[in-house]
């Protein structure tokens, strides 16, 4: 599995195909969530996949600090297979991108309730009430530099 981490312009047609049907496919499809997964964020975010046989395994994008909050930023974190340690490893390769490329001190998520507890397992903790975003439930986290 290799490691890949291009600011949007150095992506090619077929990366940016590819990472935005695994998105699609799930965020929108496979949640059943009609919601605008191109947001007009994406030209400002680093993107991080690992990729096998051609195919996206896992992906987030990472934003700066005043994109989308106060805060260097992880999101759209996902793994094409469940419960088998990319999601875990996409994140930690998230983090440390946040790290290298933006010099992130804090760094803020937005995570689905469910999935809270494979942030928290990295040191982020929940700083918000439970709210619901296009209808799914979501807290806010935040690592801290300590952490």
């Amino acid at each position: 599995m290799e490691l890949r981490i291009k600011r949007f312009h150095e992506l090619t047609t077929d990366e940016l195909y590819r990472i935005l049907k695994l998105r699609v496919d799930v965020f929108v499809v496979e949640q059943n969530c009609p919601y605008a997964e191109l947001d007009d964020l994406d030209q400002n975010a680093v993107h991080v996949w690992l990729e096998e046989n051609g195919a996206v395994a896992a992906y987030l994008r990472v934003m700066d600090s005043g994109v989308e909050s106060e805060y260097v930023s992880l999101g759209r974190l996902i793994a094409a297979k469940r419960r088998c340690g990319l999601g875990t490893r996409i994140l930690l390769e998230g983090i440390q991108a946040a790290r290298e490329i933006f010099g992130a001190d804090a760094i803020y998520l937005e995570a689905q309730t469910y999935a809270k507890e494979l942030y928290a397992r990295q040191g982020f903790r929940t700083i918000s009430e439970e709210f619901l975003l296009d209808g799914i439930p979501h807290v806010k986290m935040l690592l801290e530099p300590s952490a």
